[in-house]
């Protein structure tokens, strides 16, 4: 039937919403609505044959208990005549927000209602997304509608409590096929269309509903009797490992059935292997996305990347009980899915291939990004107080998904695995296909450990901030040579406004002496004040290395004392435990963060030991470190003075055909990131012209190459970017190709991205994410610094119109490429002048802004640093 325009009635300007009908989903409104609204079903009707606008119809089924209005939430882009239990309806009034039908019109009891919308589709800032594959001209469309964006595809309750059984049928082009929630029921194909119709699904949150359409191809494998379905793009497929990941995903979903003594939860298990999907990947029951780029290699992928690929995928199975089965009951509880998710990742790791040592995986990808944004005046408790789903992406980034599993590893070593495991599993049996908040979660975990975790989630939940923990020995005042019997633990707040009192702590202190034939001790520490006193085994009774959180189980900042730098400085190389020596590593990397260690030292210690360095995800966080501070923490004077030798070292493993691939790997990304004069430049193009023995060049490691090569302002720089523009003709090069434009050293450039970033609606978000680095590259800060202002007036824009951690990249990449107290005042001038700021973007600024404000104290307290004095490591440490 032909579609009709709006004809519902309207508040226009001049009539004000009430409070539970103003923009977004109020808390407010959330709870009004549970407590009247039940048993919530949706069948859903989408015809999608149109490029940019998808014609709907959906019937509401819903039990009403009480009194008062049913509000819905809609924001797409027409509505048409509704029906309230089968008769036309007046007093319906929408508002662009919600759709208001009136108490009279409804029952006690069961209602229906029928509405027919239509909701956008585009390639950036709609409900459905549009990604058009240039390599053969097809076109993909996928929902991407976390944390509240299900209202603009189609009227609905939009809030994670009001769960609801959803049919879907979907009206595709002819050739194309189509995965949702549910089972396919059947389809049918007549004329230039094919009509699928999915089966109803189990309860599910609104952001969690979701369909992929397309000319996909698939394969399909059982694993443990299940069959699971993969999804991807036609021009791609043959460059999967299909096998591979429908294995991984099906190994996940077996431990987890097992350790929470639950079977899997939902009807059917398929993953969609997204085009430019913005997230990691999204854990959607019955179609699950993931992010294309990061699971289908173009070149040979190292240990790191295989690992993060792994980590998604165990992540995103996790939700499929933890935030799929047993949802958050508001936003403000976000971590009870994802810190959880990220955390049953790493465990389930650890079982199912102990040789990964997946605890020293789970250190280097969650504690630092932890540790960076809580230590900040900006951060958030764990548990966000949200008043309107309008500000739940603020919600999204480290302290969910990197600070709340770090809490949970704490959490599992103070209650022991056992009590952990029987909590959880207490907890999905109390919530099947329910809602829950993190008292119910610590309630279980309490009542299987017997005892009350409340107060101890006050601290690490409600509380904001890290820890920063020190060891110090406690030495004989009139004779340094002494034994030290004792070694005093001490903590303090990261920040001052995160209060005074102390985090009970439940760690180990590791204690190991200087002669060559030491061996370390272990000792269990429970801290509850901000200074405790550890008494020492006889046998180390001078300690030349105190490590105050062995095992990582602690959540803090743990920093080294003078001597103990000293003894790292020395010995690193020599020891054999690599989770330890990575945690050694970036406990002198936090120094360095604090100003208390000269980043120059940490360049020449990393230059000296970096040769002998075997375990390739150490030498990618330290070559990540030492690329970060070359760029941003030296002056010019000092980076003349380390460059030469760390180009030698760089080089030198470059080359090395006898190394393993993802060490040469790492150290060519840190080359092309540090590379800055003529002669390397140089050295790059020869790169792209000849291969490097054993280390063949394919993108995206040619497009990094081709990108600083524009950053730089090489000579042949242009002409680089067309040729290997030509020699990349797929969709994947015109992204790098986009990317490496943003590089360019010039103001009419940046002026132009700049505007592409929020007028160009072609503009697909994964591009312009993956770009802001490049627009702020380093060498660049005087170009950019003109736009910093205009990137931080623009947040509310960016809050209202982009995905979930956009705002984060868009800050990061802004604040982050700048390294002078002229751009920090920059920062400290807008804050001051918009007092009435959001607090959650206030929050958002002062995180980022962080890392400006490390680099000018950074800059400022090592400048002519005693590194340079002698040309060699140092290894001075301000106290």
């Amino acid at each position: 039937m032909p579609f009709i325009p709006l004809v519902l009635a309207l508040i226009g300007g001049a009539t004000a919403p009430d409070s539970l009908t103003g923009p977004g989903v109020s808390h407010r409104l959330a709870v009004y609505r549970a407590a009247r609204i039940a048993d919530v079903r949706y069948d859903l009707s989408l015809d999608v044959t149109g490029r940019d606008t998808a014609r709907g119809h959906v019937t509401i089924r819903f039990a009403r208990r009480g009194a008062g209005d049913a509000i819905l939430d809609w924001r797409g882009l027409a509505l048409a005549t509704t029906r309230v239990n089968g008769r036309e309806t007046s007093g319906i009034v929408a508002n662009g927000a919600h759709v208001r039908i009136p108490a009279a019109a409804l029952r006690v009891g069961q209602n229906v209602v029928d509405l027919d919308f239509a909701s956008a589709i585009a390639p950036a800032g709609a409900s459905i997304i549009r990604f058009h594959d240039s390599t053969d001209g097809a076109d993909y469309l996928y929902t991407l509608l976390v944390p509240a964006d299900a209202n603009a595809l189609f009227p609905c309750f939009d809030q994670p409590d009001l769960k609801a059984r959803v049919t879907m049928t979907l009206r595709v082009r002819r050739g194309w096929t189509a995965v949702a929630n549910g089972v396919v029921a059947d389809s049918m194909t007549a004329d230039s269309a094919t009509v699928f119709h999915f089966r109803e699904s189990d309860p599910i949150s609104t952001y969690l509903i979701a369909f992929a359409a397309g000319p996909w191809k698939t394969a399909t494998k059982a694993v443990n009797g299940r069959p699971i379905t993969m999804y991807a793009r036609a021009s791609r497929f043959a460059e999967v490992e299909a096998d591979s990941l429908i294995d991984a995903n099906g190994r996940a979903l077996g431990w987890l059935e097992e350790y929470f003594a639950r079977p899997f939860p939902f009807a059917k298990f398929a993953f969609v292997l997204a085009p430019a999907f913005p997230f990691g990947g999204m854990e959607h029951p019955g179609a699950v996305f993931y992010n294309e780029e990061s699971f289908i290699y173009r070149e040979r992928p190292t240990l790191v990347q295989r690992l993060g690929r792994t980590a998604t995928i165990y992540h995103e199975v996790a939700h499929q009980w933890f935030g799929d089965y047993v949802t958050m009951r508001w936003f403000d509880d976000l971590w009870l899915k994802e810190g959880f998710a990220t955390y049953m990742a790493a465990k389930m790791q650890d079982a199912l291939d102990p040789s990964a040592q997946a605890w020293k995986t789970f250190y280097l990808r969650n504690k630092p990004v932890a540790y960076g944004v809580d230590a900040t005046a900006g951060t958030t408790p764990v548990w966000q107080a949200l008043g309107n789903l309008d500000q739940a992406k603020s919600n999204y980034g480290a302290i969910v998904y990197n600070k709340a599993p770090g809490v949970l590893k704490q959490l599992n070593y103070l209650v022991g695995d056992d009590a952990f495991r029987a909590g959880l599993r207490s907890y999905l049996a109390a919530h099947p296909y329910g809602n829950a908040t993190w008292r119910d979660l610590l309630s279980a975990v309490g009542t299987a450990a017997h005892r009350d975790l409340q107060p101890w989630g006050r601290e690490y939940i409600l509380r904001r901030g890290v820890p920063i923990v020190e060891a110090r020995p406690s030495r004989n005042a009139t004779n340094a040579k002494a034994a030290v019997a004792s070694v005093e633990l001490v903590q303090r707040p990261a920040q001052a406004i995160f209060g005074t009192a102390p985090w009970p702590i439940r760690t180990e202190l590791l204690a190991w002496g200087d002669s060559p034939d030491a061996s370390p001790s272990r000792i269990p520490v429970e801290l509850r004040d901000a200074r405790g006193v550890v008494r020492l085994p006889a046998r180390i009774a001078s300690p030349a290395l105190l490590f105050p959180n062995a095992g990582d189980n602690a959540y803090a900042v743990t920093l080294l004392d003078s001597g103990s730098v000293q003894w790292v400085a020395r010995r690193i190389g020599a020891v054999d435990d690599s989770f330890l020596r990575a945690m050694l590593w970036g406990s002198l990397w936090d120094l360095v963060r604090e100003a208390r260690y000269a980043p120059v030292d940490y360049i020449q210690l990393a230059v000296r030991e970096l040769p002998r360095e075997r375990d390739e995800q150490i030498a990618s966080s330290i070559l990540g470190h030492v690329a970060r501070a070359a760029n941003r923490y030296l002056s010019e004077t000092q980076l003349a003075a380390v460059l030469p030798a760390l180009d030698e070292e760089l080089v030198s493993v470059v080359a090395d055909a006898a190394r393993p691939y993802g060490i040469r790997k790492s150290h060519l990304d840190a080359l092309v990131a540090v590379s800055r004069t003529p002669e390397q430049l140089a050295r790059l193009e020869r790169f792209l012209d000849d291969s490097i023995p054993g280390l063949p060049l394919r993108a995206p490691s040619r497009w990094a190459i081709v990108t600083t090569l524009v950053a730089r302002g090489a000579a042949d720089a242009e002409q680089r970017l067309a040729a290997e523009t030509r020699r990349d003709s797929t969709s994947e090069g015109r992204r790098r190709a986009f990317v490496a434009g943003a590089a360019r050293p010039s103001a009419a450039s940046k002026a132009d991205y700049f505007r592409r970033y929020f007028a160009d609606s072609t503009l697909n978000e994964d591009w312009a994410t993956a770009s802001l680095d490049a627009f702020n590259a380093p060498g660049h800060e005087a170009l950019t610094l003109p736009f910093l202002r205009a990137a931080l007036d623009s947040l509310p824009w960016i809050q209202r119109n982009r995905r979930i951690f956009y705002l984060g990249s868009w800050l990061g990449a802004f604040t982050g490429g700048q390294t002078s107290a002229e751009a920090s005042a920059v920062v400290d001038r807008f804050l001051a002048e918009h007092a009435a700021l959001a607090p959650d973007l206030r929050a958002k600024v002062l995180q980022s802004a962080d890392e400006l404000r490390r680099a000018v104290a950074i800059r400022r307290s090592w400048a002519g640093g005693a590194a340079l004095r002698s040309g060699a490591h140092t290894g001075i440490l301000r106290e």
